[in-house]
């Protein structure tokens, strides 16, 4: 069985529809992120690929999530801790750094 993929559907300022694949959520600072690629990427890519991080606002009298924008500003911040996390992804190390803060 294949695993269920988080997609997000977003729509360019010309009216197009594309998907996103949310790969992680993080908090930081009392806000949650989610890591974002092009939902067409393959699972090993050869190449570098563009990531996104967005900040997801819960409007609870709707029930659902939005994902904006993070200002430019906090990308550098948010884009070291994604980076840090996605390192530590397939970490099998009881001794791993950057797992142990991860959890903190």
């Amino acid at each position: 069985m294949e695993d269920e993929r988080d997609l997000v559907t977003f729509t360019d300022e010309e009216g197009n529809e594309f998907d996103l694949e949310v790969i992680d959520y993080f908090e930081h600072e009392g806000k949650e992120y989610a890591v974002l690629v092009d939902a067409d990427l393959p699972e090993e890519p050869e190449e570098d690929f563009e990531v996104c991080i967005m900040e997801i606002i819960v409007n609870e009298e709707e029930d659902m999530e939005e994902f904006v924008p993070v200002p430019d500003d906090k990308l550098d911040e948010l884009f070291a801790i994604a980076e840090k996390r996605m390192e530590c992804w397939d970490c099998d190390a009881d001794d791993c750094e950057g797992c142990e803060k991860l959890e903190n």
